[in-house]
């Protein structure tokens, strides 16, 4: 029963997609509905998670996201042609399903992730408060007057809208409840990685280093179209951001989902981690050494290729020693253990080649063990 019910919701989230590429062929529309295609990840990591582990609730969450999102794309896409029948009530019923996938991917999947389980009872509330943000949102958009907010692609009027404070009320009232729900999904999120271990926790930093990246990429998006502003020259930086982190939404979300869940290569993401730590402080400090360099050049012998190919020289010459400062620097703050043990077997390896006495070898030898892999008891045989 339920193998059959995550194929049939996999059907349904195809049937939208195909349905949105076909509108957009058929009617010249407007391509932006192919980003209910983008949400593939979602839908088929779900399917995948949903048949091999039907008690997890997280594969089916998966699944009913990308249906609704697609859903709501394939419906914006479908108004636009004013000869389509049924447009008002399709224009209605996306206009309320665009809440369902935000509230579901924000509170629930955090709240659910990864065993599709509260971390206790005491949370249960926090699905509450979810489940009532959504109906509020649902009903402030289900009953605003004027035209259906649908991407501004129509002026259909709503046909279930009412005049006076009521919609604006629940449209208030969803802010209020809304952002307690998020605020105790994301102390939910460290209570359960602070009491997780073993497996647990490395699923939940594959989750949250997704999460992190998705949310660093778009906070600067948005600080570079809204902050500092087109005028400036940073409206390009702004779309590369938009992309980074919309891209990590549709695909490095469900993707860590997959791989935390599945455990699949579960335990590569400290090495994911540590080195988009090292990579990324590096790329950020050789690019503000190159600015750095370019306007004291400049400023120096004036703009020309010269300052250009001075900066980039430094850089070149900066990027490996950069390397490996800022390589020790990440581990001794996050990897102290891969640190600690560094640096034991580097000084046992110099002590090494100034000692003849077997002995004494030997002793630093047991030392260098126990400082490293610290096992319970060490003995060294050496064959004569």
């Amino acid at each position: 029963m339920r193998v059959a019910a995550a194929w049939t919701l996999l059907a349904i989230y195809v049937a939208f997609a195909a349905g949105a590429i076909a509108l957009i062929l058929l009617q010249d529309a407007s391509t932006d509905a192919l980003g209910g295609v983008g949400f593939a990840g979602f839908a088929g990591v779900g399917a995948l998670i949903a048949l091999r582990q039907p008690r997890n609730a997280v594969g089916w969450l998966l699944l009913i996201i990308a249906i609704a999102f697609t859903g709501v794309e394939t419906g914006q896409v479908y108004v636009e042609e004013p000869s389509n029948p049924l447009r008002v009530p399709v224009a209605w019923s996306a206009s309320l399903l665009s809440y369902a996938w935000f509230a579901l991917a924000v509170i629930f999947l955090p709240l659910l992730f990864p065993h599709g389980r509260l971390p206790s009872p005491r949370w249960r509330p926090v699905l509450w408060l979810g489940t009532l943000a959504l109906v509020l949102a649902a009903a402030s958009a289900g009953l605003t007057p004027g035209p259906i907010e649908l991407a501004d692609r129509t002026t259909i009027e709503n046909p279930f809208g009412i005049e006076g404070g009521l919609p604006e009320l629940f449209g208030s009232a969803d802010v209020v409840v809304g952002t307690i729900a998020v605020i105790l999904v994301v102390a939910s999120v460290v209570v359960r990685f602070r009491h997780a271990r073993g497996a647990e926790r490395q699923q939940l930093k594959w989750f949250a280093y997704v999460g992190v990246l998705a949310a660093a990429c778009l906070t600067v998006a948005v600080v570079f179209s809204n902050v500092v502003g087109e005028d400036q020259g940073y409206s390009g930086l702004a779309t590369v951001a938009w992309l980074c982190g919309l891209a990590l939404v549709a695909f490095g979300v469900p993707a860590a989902t997959g791989i935390a869940i599945l455990r699949h290569r579960l335990y590569d993401v400290d090495v994911v981690i540590r080195r988009t730590l090292v990579y990324g402080a590096l790329t950020a400090t050789l690019g503000a050494t190159y600015l750095a360099l370019a306007l004291l050049a400049g400023l120096a012998v004036g703009r020309s290729s010269v300052a250009i190919a001075v900066s980039t020289l430094a850089v070149a010459v900066l990027s490996r020693p950069a390397l490996a400062r800022i390589q020790a620097v990440v581990d001794r703050r996050f990897y102290r253990r891969r640190y600690d043990t560094t640096r034991t077997l580097e000084a046992f390896g110099a002590r090494l080649r100034d000692e003849i006495d077997l002995e004494a070898v030997g002793a630093e030898l047991r030392g260098a063990v126990r400082e490293t892999v610290q096992p319970a008891h060490v003995s060294l045989w050496l064959r004569s």
